[in-house]
Order: structure tokens, then C-alpha cells, then sequence
């Protein structure tokens, strides 16, 4: 880029890894010289993270060097302890950050793993930072997209969710004809950056995509309709599926190798069919993008690793991917 993006960034649930996996990527040079950060957190806090994790040798950007909205913890929160105050600081550094791109001050957010269950004991009703990001921004509909940039050449692995972070009984309720066939729309969207006339697969519901209703008979009764009423529709896009789930991503890890061509994007109909082979083909490049904001939000493909915190372990390609794409990427027309 010819100029760093201004991106806010905002630090996690203090209890985890988010320090760490920030500063680390903040030491990368691809990330200065394409990211302007402007993190929200405690300060004393950060501080106390950057000195021990210097301690254990690791490349680290110096927070002092570092524009920081200080948003003080009200209480101390230690490393791997999960507690509501930990939720509490989350929320309150992630809703900072939101208003601070709504505003204008940044260009995209970039946000570090959160525990929703931190933010349930602090209060805070939310599934997760996705949901609490669509309010802020007036309740619009946003959708949960992970993408990752292939290593081995310019293809780029897209999974979009079609129900987010639900019980999986909960998740199957809702799903319906419309919800499908809306989030098939908001993937063609997003692919449509790259490739004129994408081809996008679906993922079955049941084993075997149901194996012609003896194995769940959704797919029969209305998602196969559901999709070749969305083709009738778009005939410049492609649309495969429903596919069986367990091989519906093989081509996209054969691709991720340099093998062969895959689909340019994948429909997921629940949290875990889509996560699962994403991040066993790309744990470490993917990135949680969120679409239907005003602005561009990435975060990590990982949770906040409480069990790792403190000791200097975690691995910070995701986020110095989350920090690149948001860089990088542009909001699509809402």
C-alpha cells in the first residue's frame, strides 16, 4: 500500500493471548509498513504484558511507541483467569474501537480474541463480537466470512457461515430458504472481487447431503429448491451442492497445496462444518471477517488460548493476517 491503513485495534479479553499475539504482529515489517495502529486497551496493563513477554525473548513492538486509548481495567486481571472483569474490559475496549472507525478516527477495525462467556458473566448479552458490532452500526445484518490468502499463488480460500454462534440444535431451527439464499448473495458478493463470474459450493446439512432423503430430508425438502431458485437468478455464478459436508472442502486444501483448482467460495450451514476444515487447511493465515458493517472488521481464526497466556507460546500469524486483510480489504456496498 502507499500508505499505512489507520487501524483500531482492539485488545481482547486481558486474560489471554491478545496482548501478545497484537505486539508480535506489530513487530512484523509487513505490518508497519502497511498498518497505522491505534490500540485500545489498559495501558498499565499493556505495559505489565510487554515487559514479561520481553522477559521470555520475544520480538515485540514497544507499546510505549504505540498510539493507545487508554481504557483503564477496573480491576487487576492475571493471565489464563478467565473472570467477568476480563469480559467486562473486552467489551468495553471492543465498543471504544467500534466508535472510534464509526466515527472516522480509523479506517478498519482489527479486534483480539474475546470469551463470550466472560461477557455473559459481565452482563453483556451477546453470542459474540460479530453481533455486538452489527448493533453499534445501527443493527445492520452481519455475516461471519473467514478467508486466507493461498501461500502458493493468488487464490483465496472463502467460508461463510450461514448460522454463526448458536447451539447446533438452535442453528439447524433457523436455518430456512431465505437465510440461504441470502447468505449465498452476500458470498457472491465478496467473491466477486476477484473472479467475474464466481463458482460458489454449499455444504449439505446431513451426511451424505442426506443420500436422497435417507439420511435427513432437508436437503429434499427445501434447501436443493432453495438453490436452483438462487440460479435461476444468477446464471453468471455457479453454484454446486449440496455438497456432501465431509468432502466439500477437498478441493480447497488440495488448492491451499497448489493442486488444482477449487471452488472461489464455500457456504457453511453451521459454526463448526465451515471452522473445521478452515482452520486445519489455514489456522494460521485465516481471518474472521466480518461483512455487512459500514467498515472492515478482522480478527483472528483462534479463541483467546487462556491456557497459553502469560507464557510467551502463542503464535501470531493469524493475527498479523487479520491486521494485513483489514489493510487491505474494502467494505462492499451495504
Amino acid at each position: 500500500m502507499d500508505q499505512p491503513r489507520r487501524i483500531a485495534i482492539a485488545l481482547g479479553d486481558p486474560a489471554g493471548i491478545g496482548a501478545e499475539v497484537a505486539l508480535k504482529a506489530l513487530a512484523n515489517r509487513r505490518v508497519q509498513q502497511a498498518v497505522e495502529p491505534v490500540l485500545f486497551g489498559c495501558r498499565r496493563w499493556l505495559l505489565e504484558q510487554y515487559r514479561a513477554l520481553q522477559d521470555q525473548g520475544n520480538p515485540l513492538a514497544d507499546p510505549r511507541d504505540l498510539h493507545l486509548v487508554d481504557v483503564p481495567l477496573a480491576e487487576p486481571v492475571h493471565p489464563g483467569q478467565a473472570t467477568a472483569a476480563g469480559g467486562a474490559a473486552s467489551f468495553a475496549w471492543l465498543t471504544a474501537a467500534c466508535r472510534a472507525v464509526l466515527a472516522g478516527h480509523c479506517q478498519a477495525l482489527a479486534t483480539a480474541p474475546v470469551a463470550k462467556h466472560c461477557w455473559q458473566a459481565a452482563g453483556h448479552a451477546y453470542p459474540g463480537q460479530t453481533e455486538r458490532l452489527a448493533q453499534l452500526a445501527g443493527g445492520v445484518k452481519a455475516s461471519m466470512l473467514f478467508t486466507a490468502r493461498s501461500p502458493r499463488g493468488d487464490w483465496r480460500l472463502n467460508t461463510l457461515l450461514a448460522t454463526t454462534h448458536l447451539p447446533l440444535k438452535q442453528a439447524v431451527q433457523t436455518l430456512s430458504p431465505t437465510l440461504v439464499q441470502r447468505q449465498l448473495t452476500v458470498l457472491d458478493r465478496f467473491c466477486r472481487q476477484y473472479r467475474a463470474q464466481p463458482v460458489l459450493k454449499i455444504a449439505g446439512l446431513n451426511p451424505h447431503a442426506g443420500e436422497a432423503g435417507h439420511l435427513g430430508s432437508e436437503e429434499c425438502d427445501w434447501l436443493e429448491p432453495c438453490l436452483e431458485e438462487w440460479r435461476a437468478r444468477r446464471p453468471d455464478c455457479t453454484v454446486l451442492g449440496p455438497e456432501p459436508p465431509d468432502a466439500c472442502w477437498l478441493d480447497a486444501g488440495l488448492a491451499w497445496r497448489g493442486h488444482g483448482q477449487a471452488a472461489d467460495g464455500y457456504l457453511a450451514l453451521y459454526h463448526d462444518q465451515g471452522l473445521i476444515p478452515t482452520k486445519l487447511i489455514a489456522f494460521d493465515e485465516a481471518v474472521n471477517t466480518t461483512l455487512g458493517l459500514p467498515f472492515i472488521r478482522t480478527s483472528p481464526d483462534h479463541g483467546t488460548a487462556f491456557s497459553l497466556a502469560g507464557q510467551g507460546l502463542a503464535r501470531e500469524g493469524s493475527m498479523v493476517a487479520a491486521l494485513l486483510a483489514a489493510a487491505e480489504l474494502q467494505p462492499l456496498p451495504l
